[in-house]
């Protein structure tokens, strides 16, 4: 019998099956789902395609965007139907007495760093997802703490000192100025084209552009050190999508951390960026078995 992994993604659910001693080193059975229709109809649809990879898993481990409060799905906004969704319902009714373990991406992806990657073995430590939004894991005592409320790490709604903005006005403060999704509003505004924000990366010899990516990676750093002040870690691991431009982030975060942290931690890339929440799923399920 085999573990079950299922990642539900803004734009695609990603699920795998793999045995419980299972490493990444390893293949797994890997299926893709585009999020096409409703929420609901998605979460059917990949429960569906689940029956065809484990029809009887030891174990599930669930990867989903937002976090996990009072049996729903909240902090979502981004992905119609899925604030407030009853996915816990959802995924009991389906899996009956089976352990299912869910938590929200980064903190899944947290965890297959924390079983196979850059924090095994660290008692403390953070793990930094920058992708498409800003979010961290907060690892203590070797495990990832998610706060009362499932909510630990989201530090996309850190305050900005410069702008009144917060949480209940609908802001994200940190995240609309250094996230994915803002550098590359921020840098489509400025070219005056579409651009993504690795492309951003590798635009040379536009003052305008290198202002926009110093300004980020400048608060970028500061938020970094101030995590780092406030828990002490011994290791800062940075994963996500923007990882392409790593050469570019680690060294401007690398050279704040001596000089603003008391005692700073080591700082290292993530060992898995393509998937990572979908092997943290499955660290999830085998550490439920």
């Amino acid at each position: 019998m085999k573990v079950l992994g299922i990642d539900f993604g803004g734009t695609k659910v990603a699920l795998a099956t793999a045995d419980p001693g299972w490493s990444p080193v390893v293949s797994s059975d890997r299926l893709r789902i585009p999020t096409t229709g409703s929420a609901e109809e998605v979460v059917r649809r990949s429960l569906q395609a689940a029956r065809g990879l484990a029809a009887a898993p030891l174990a599930v481990g669930v990867s989903t965007i937002g976090v996990v409060r009072d049996d729903r799905i909240r902090l979502a906004p981004n992905v119609p139907g899925w604030e407030g969704m009853e996915l816990p319902r959802l995924l009991r009714d389906e899996y009956g007495d089976t352990p299912v373990v869910i938590d929200n991406d980064v903190n899944a992806a947290a965890a297959a760093e924390l079983r196979w990657g850059a924090l095994r073995g660290v008692d403390v430590g953070v793990y930094l997802n920058l992708g498409t939004g800003l979010a961290a894991a907060l690892v203590v005592d070797g495990r990832v703490v998610r706060g009362a409320h499932g909510a630990a790490g989201e530090i996309g709604y850190l305050l900005d000192p410069a702008r009144d903005g917060c949480y209940a006005d609908g802001d994200a403060p940190l995240e609309e100025l250094v996230s994915g999704s803002a550098l590359a509003s921020q840098g489509s505004a400025l070219v005056g084209r579409p651009v993504a924000a690795a492309e951003l990366f590798t635009i040379a010899g536009d003052p305008r552009v290198d202002a926009l990516i110093d300004s980020a990676l400048r608060t970028l750093a500061q938020a970094v050190a101030n995590l780092c002040i406030t828990l002490d870690p011994a290791r800062v691991v940075i994963g996500g999508g923007m990882m392409g431009a790593a050469e570019r982030i680690l060294p401007r975060v690398a050279a704040l951390l001596p000089r603003a942290v008391p005692f700073p931690p080591e700082l290292v890339p993530a060992t898995f960026i393509d998937d990572a929440p979908l092997l943290g799923a499955l660290a999830l399920a085998v550490e439920a078995v």
